[in-house]
Order: C-alpha cells, then sequence, then structure tokens
C-alpha cells in the first residue's frame, strides 16, 4: 500500500517510450526550474501497445469508482475546482482555447481510420481492447495516495477515461494532458464527455498544453468540450515533430504544471493570514464590489486623459455607493462586511483616492452568469457617461473572472455569449455602446410601477435575493442600474412580461431585455451548465402578453398603426430567441453536455 505520490504516465500509439527518453527530458526540465528530478520519484509508466493491437482478455471495461455529486455537494465541488483551476491559469499563464483551422477535423477523422493510427481506432470502437487497456493501467496504479496524471495524444484519452475508474482511495493531484485529441468529435469514447460533465471529486486540477503545428490538435485545446479545465497553448517544434512528447515535456510551462503536482511551489513567501471574523456578503454587496472591480480593471488600462475622466467618475461612483449600502445595512441592522467598508473614503478631500476594492474569490460560475450579464448590460459608472473601447472592456472583465478563479475563458465565452445573441435577433453584430444604452432604457421603463419587483415565483433560485436587493435599493444609480439588470436576466414575473408588451415600451427596449436574457442562455450553454428555466419562462410570458396586446389594437386600429408595428417587431425577437433556444436544446429540462463548440 503507498501512500506516496505516484506519477503516471500514458503514451499514445506505437510502442510506447521503452528508452524512457521522455523521463530524461521531463527530469531536466523540472531541474531547470529549480524542482527535483525524478529519481525519487515513484514513476509508473506502462506499456500497452499490444493490448492496442488485438485482443487477450474477455473481460468487460471497469466501472465507475468515482461517483458524480449533486445538489449543493456538486456545486461546491465545482467551485472549489474552479478555484484551484484560476490559480493554476495565473501560475501558468493565459487560457488559451485555440480555433480549429478550416478542415482540422476531417485530418484528424481521417487519420483515426489510416493505419498509423489503427491503435487509436482499435481502443475508440473496440470494448473488448477498451477494456484490457484500461484494465492494464488500473494494475500498475497504487490503490491509495496521491496520483500525477500526465497522458500523451492517445494516452490523452485514456488518462480521461481512467479519471472516474480510479481506487477510490487515490487522490489525482493534477491532470496534465498533451498533444490531446479529445476535441474531436471521434474521441468521445463511450460518452466521455457525458462522464466528466464536471469535474469528478477525486480531480485537483486538469489542464491541457496544445502546440500550433501538432497536426493532431487541430490548433486547439479540450476546453471547448470540458469547459471546467483550461488549455494552455505552447510554441515549439514544427509539423513533424510537434506531436512528439519529448518535445512537449521540454517545454518550461508543461514542466512547471507536473512539477507543482509533484512538489508544490518553489516559491517561499507565505501567504498572509486575514484576521477577524469575516461577515459575509450578500447578493447586492456581492454585485457592487464585482462592478467597483471591473470598474477599477476597467479605468487602468485606459489612455491618459479618458483614464483621469474615468477615474474622477469612478471616485464619485464609489463614494455613492459605499454610502447606499452603508444606510441599507444601517436600516436591517445589518453590520457592514470588512470588503465594503475598505470602500470607505472622504469624497469633500479632493486629494484623497478612493479604495482599491478587493478582489472576489468565492462565487462559482453558477452563481457569476447573472453578474457577469449585467455587468454587460449596464454602465458601472453611471450616470457618467465615458465610451470604453471593447477591447478595454473585454481585457478588464477577463481580469475580473480571472481573480475570481473562474478563470479567463468565461469572460471572453460572455463576450461572445452578446455578439451570438445580437446575430439572433438582429442578424448582424452589434454596437456596444447602443446596447448598454438600450439595456438602462430597459430598466428605466419595465420599472415603472414596480413591475419588476413583484412576487417571485416559488423554487426560482437566485431571483428572491435579486428582486429583495433591488427591493431595498430601487433602479437608481449604478448598483440599482445592475440589479435591475439582474432582475430582467434571471426573473420571470407577469408585471415584467406586461410591461414589455405596453405599447409605451418600445421594441428597442423588449430587443435589450430579450438579448440579455439569451445571453445568459448562450452563456451558459459555452460554459457546460444546465438551462435556467426561469429564461425560457420569461421569453415564453412575454410572447404570451405582447400577441394579446397586438391581438387587442389589432381588431380597430389601422393597418399602418406605427404601434402595432411596434408589436409585430416584438413578437418577431421574441420568436427568434425561442426558436433559436428550442433548435440549440436549450430548452428547460435539457442537460447540458459541453461547451458551444463541442
Amino acid at each position: 500500500m503507498s501512500h506516496e505520490t505516484t506519477l503516471l504516465l500514458l503514451h499514445g500509439v506505437g510502442g510506447g517510450d521503452p528508452d524512457d527518453a521522455w523521463k530524461a527530458v521531463l527530469s531536466e526540465s523540472l531541474a531547470g526550474l529549480g524542482y527535483p528530478r525524478l529519481d525519487a520519484v515513484h514513476v509508473v509508466a506502462p506499456t500497452y501497445a499490444r493490448l492496442l493491437n488485438g485482443v487477450e482478455e474477455q473481460e468487460a471495461v471497469p466501472g465507475l469508482t468515482v461517483g458524480s455529486p449533486s445538489g449543493e455537494s456538486a456545486r461546491r465541488n465545482r467551485r472549489d475546482f474552479e478555484r484551484r483551476m484560476g490559480a493554476m491559469e495565473i501560475r501558468l499563464g493565459r487560457h488559451h482555447q485555440g480555433e480549429s483551422f478550416p478542415g482540422g477535423d476531417l485530418v484528424v477523422d481521417l487519420a483515426v481510420k489510416s493505419p498509423p493510427f489503427v491503435q487509436a481506432h482499435n481502443y475508440l470502437h473496440d470494448q473488448r481492447i477498451r477494456a484490457q487497456v484500461l484494465r492494464h493501467v488500473l494494475g500498475k496504479v497504487p490503490d491509495r495516495g496521491r496520483l500525477v496524471l500526465v497522458g500523451h495524444s492517445l494516452g490523452s484519452v485514456i488518462a480521461a477515461d481512467l479519471l472516474r475508474r480510479l481506487p477510490v482511495a487515490v487522490d489525482v493531484v493534477g491532470m496534465v494532458t498533451i498533444g490531446s485529441p479529445l476535441a474531436n468529435a471521434n474521441f468521445d469514447v463511450d460518452k466521455l464527455r457525458n462522464v466528466l460533465k464536471d469535474p469528478p471529486t477525486n480531480l485537483g486540477w486538469w489542464v491541457n498544453f496544445w502546440n500550433g503545428p501538432d497536426p493532431v490538435v487541430a490548433n486547439r485545446g479540450v476546453s471547448s468540450v470540458f469547459p471546467w479545465m483550461i488549455d494552455i497553448r505552447i510554441r515549439t517544434g514544427s509539423v513533424v515533430d510537434g506531436h512528439h512528447a519529448v518535445q512537449y515535456l521540454a517545454d518550461t510551462s508543461v514542466a512547471t504544471a507536473i512539477g507543482y503536482a509533484l512538489f508544490g511551489s518553489t516559491s517561499t513567501e507565505l501567504a498572509a493570514i486575514e484576521r477577524g471574523v469575516e461577515i459575509p456578503m450578500d447578493y447586492a454587496e456581492t454585485v457592487a464590489l464585482m462592478a467597483l472591480r471591473y470598474a477599477h480593471l476597467t479605468g487602468s488600462k485606459l489612455e491618459k486623459d479618458q483614464q483621469d475622466r474615468y477615474a474622477g467618475a469612478l471616485r464619485r461612483v464609489q463614494a455613492a455607493t459605499f454610502e447606499r449600502v452603508r444606510e441599507r445595512n444601517v436600516r436591517q441592522d445589518r453590520p457592514l462586511p470588512t470588503s465594503i467598508a475598505r470602500l470607505r473614503f472622504d469624497l469633500s478631500d479632493v486629494d484623497a483616492v478612493a479604495p482599491e476594492p478587493d478582489r472576489i474569490t468565492s462565487i462559482s460560475t453558477e452563481d457569476a452568469i447573472v453578474p457577469l450579464v449585467t455587468l454587460l448590460a449596464a454602465n458601472v459608472i453611471d450616470p457618467f457617461e465615458i465610451a470604453v473601447p471593447r477591447n478595454v472592456r473585454r481585457e478588464a472583465l477577463e481580469d475580473l473572472t480571472l481573480e475570481m478563479g473562474l478563470g479567463r475563458q468565461i469572460a471572453r465565452d460572455a463576450f461572445a455569449a452578446v455578439d451570438d445573441a445580437h446575430k439572433v435577433l438582429t442578424g448582424g453584430g452589434i454596437n456596444w455602446v447602443r446596447w448598454v444604452a438600450l439595456g438602462l432604457g430597459a430598466a428605466a421603463l419595465v420599472l415603472t410601477g414596480g413591475l419588476a419587483i413583484a412576487a417571485v415565483p416559488a423554487g426560482v433560485a437566485g431571483a428572491a435575493a435579486i428582486t429583495s436587493a433591488l427591493a431595498a435599493f430601487g433602479p437608481g444609480g449604478m448598483l440599482g442600474g445592475l440589479l435591475t439588470a439582474g432582475t430582467l436576466v434571471s426573473v420571470s414575473t407577469g408585471g415584467i412580461a406586461i410591461g414589455l408588451a405596453s405599447p409605451t415600451t418600445s421594441a428597442e427596449t423588449v430587443e435589450a431585455v430579450v438579448s440579455a436574457r439569451l445571453t445568459a442562455a448562450i452563456l451558459r450553454k459555452r460554459r457546460g451548465l444546465d438551462q435556467d428555466p426561469v429564461i425560457w419562462a420569461g421569453l415564453v410570458e412575454t410572447e404570451i402578453e405582447v400577441r394579446r396586446q397586438y391581438e387587442q389594437l389589432d381588431e380597430f386600429s389601422d393597418e399602418s398603426s406605427a404601434t402595432l408595428k411596434d408589436l409585430k417587431r416584438k413578437i418577431e425577437i421574441i420568436e427568434r430567441a425561442i426558436e433559436y433556444l428550442r433548435a440549440n436544446g436549450l430548452e428547460p429540462g435539457v442537460p447540458a453536455i459541453g461547451s458551444d463548440d463541442a
């Protein structure tokens, strides 16, 4: 019985590496980084080329030993995993999913069917061969202890297939895949993408490295099908040798990931310990801190004149936001959380600098969807208006989500989801300044009369917290605008539907609200999350109310009526959104299997 850390390397097609050239290369790479060599590490590198060539056993594929958590356990597991992934991205560099080049998948498809790759074809299509390979590898793995899993090419597929079949007492500290073809649909062996819909509970983190010249990866990583892990692009070798394992293992980033998994950090720095009792932030406080942090990150990236104006505006917005939260908390006899208390400064002192907001590190992908969409739909320095270039907004949001432990890709996915939603509704690109303005217009019009603060249907996750916060702060100011946008994205009530159907609410306003909801649905799909039924319900309710309004006016109005034309436009917008959700399997109850690129 072993309790030490074991390095398990799984090779690709061919005869493996009988001379252990990979081990010598990796040892040198580790030593160059200040890590110990592999001499003292328990290394397991089984060869199974013979087993890939034909059937020698008649046993079944080993069963799953690691279950899938549900409910709060699943959310906690994913949240903890995302924190670890965020830390790995900070350590290794920017996540880069890549984009498959034209014909790339076709090349891989043809390669799998060619004689040199017959072993891969056998593993993917012959359950008996797959079973004997998995059983052979499992026979070499200790029955307990820490495991670092490294898979190259087909070995990365075997590694992913193995994860939930390992002994229950084995803790996979980290998994590194190199030259992986997992993004190609051919390698979805036995519905592997569904089996690994969420990170397994026995997995610490998973980083995939891909090389541009490597023909097997087809110019992309594997987070397109497993959105909870990260891809790191490296640049080494040529098309001829770009797929070789030794080329990957000689890379500094790859060695850093493996070294960290085996030995931990080489840094001697000690983490600062926060003392005192912290008060958890509620939804409004979290959104306020997130928005102010995003605004500070945005301002730091602007050019001199614009940066100065933005800083001046943000200074006032931060002071006003702090005061609104403080007054609300006094009314509710609620103490200020430390992160909110730190926002305070004396606005009357012209030399006082607004304190930089703390980083947020305690939010999951699931909980971040609505706030991220609202950050894109609202003006975080309201009532001031300063046009910020799209690339600056995107870079700031990437920095924010990286700080939050969610990684950069979710920010990129959020921007892509906005673009996709607008293409669905308008057939064209997006004018970001116009979209933000429409979002604010929607807030002002829909909330007239307190429509969005109507009762929330029971069982709607998060909706009660959002509407309660909106009721406490009202729709005005930066924070009110964000809470309003969050309500429009995540709450379904008859009041909102009636407000949108009203002839006094323009089709452009309806487009803004529908676009925000569709953006949230697309973002959830890209991140491999199940759909929020509220989005579908809200669109259906709004369509019913708009059609009812149209039928009432159509009976007596002129055919040329501007109001009727506007109502027709509203119906078209909503129909396009509903049709897109239906066509892409985003209706309630349809489980998410992977990202939008799967």
